[in-house]
């Protein structure tokens, strides 16, 4: 296990916030990630994603977006959000100098690191990987919460579970077809918005499938780091499961 350094990250004039360093000895690239909105940073999903990428030869800095650092249910206003992305960022270049650097998050984490790059690019950023974006309240499908990626100029990488309930397969397949070659989809069959599949499921299990997203990820963001992302990944989407 790799342990993992606290830092702390200011935001101009939205105060300061934590933030976890997770930085295998060689990495390969560095990875500022931002959690979903009802659990913060140490979530075990988020310790579990930076551990599976330390030891995949990628370096996580997870951290807090303000309304978790203060305790509060309520996710910040989207500007707010987009300048902690921002300030992230920044720190995670600061953290593994000279390192290729990608950003993204989990579900709300996501949507805010989309819509900040959209807005303005994030400096130094090669890509975005989300893990289960949300495409659209869970019972109301719809795709305005993706306009904005078309806006989006570097690549990108979503990784879905086909039983999301934020992103119907129906709607989020034909979106990424619609960003072309910078977007990859990445389709776990029968995985919720969680990334679990049934327990009486036959098949991978949630951990096989889990290690299955890292190494599609962590591969993903090495190659595009060269310049060149393979689009093994929404290759071998079909097969998952």
């Amino acid at each position: 296990m790799i342990h993992a350094f606290a830092l702390t990250i200011d935001i101009p004039r939205y105060g300061a916030i934590s933030a976890l360093l997770s930085k295998p000895a060689c990495p390969a690239a560095g990875f500022a990630f931002a959690h979903g909105a009802g659990a913060g940073m140490t979530h075990p999903f988020m310790e579990a994603v930076a551990e599976g990428f330390a030891a995949r030869g990628i370096a996580t800095l997870r951290y807090q977006f303000p309304y978790m650092e203060r305790g509060s249910r309520r996710p910040d206003p989207p500007a707010v959000a987009q300048a902690t992305v921002r300030a992230a960022v920044d720190a995670a270049a600061t953290a593994v100098p000279g390192l290729p650097l990608f950003a993204g998050g989990r579900s709300f984490g996501a949507r805010m690191t989309s819509q900040a790059q959209a807005s303005e690019p994030l400096p130094g950023v090669r890509g975005l990987c989300f893990f289960g974006f949300p495409l659209h309240p869970a019972g109301r499908p719809g795709s305005e919460r993706g306009t904005h990626l078309s806006d989006v100029r570097v690549p990108m990488l979503f990784l879905q579970g086909t039983r999301d309930a934020l992103a119907e397969v129906s709607l989020i397949e034909p979106l990424v077809d619609a960003l072309g070659s910078r977007a990859m989809l990445y389709l776990v069959q029968d995985a919720d918005h969680s990334f679990h599949v049934p327990a009486r499921r036959r098949g991978p299990t949630d951990v096989q499938l889990f290690d299955e997203i890292l190494d599609v990820a962590a591969g993903w963001m090495k190659d595009s780091a060269t310049g060149h992302p393979r689009r093994h990944a929404a290759e071998r989407a079909n097969r998952v499961g």
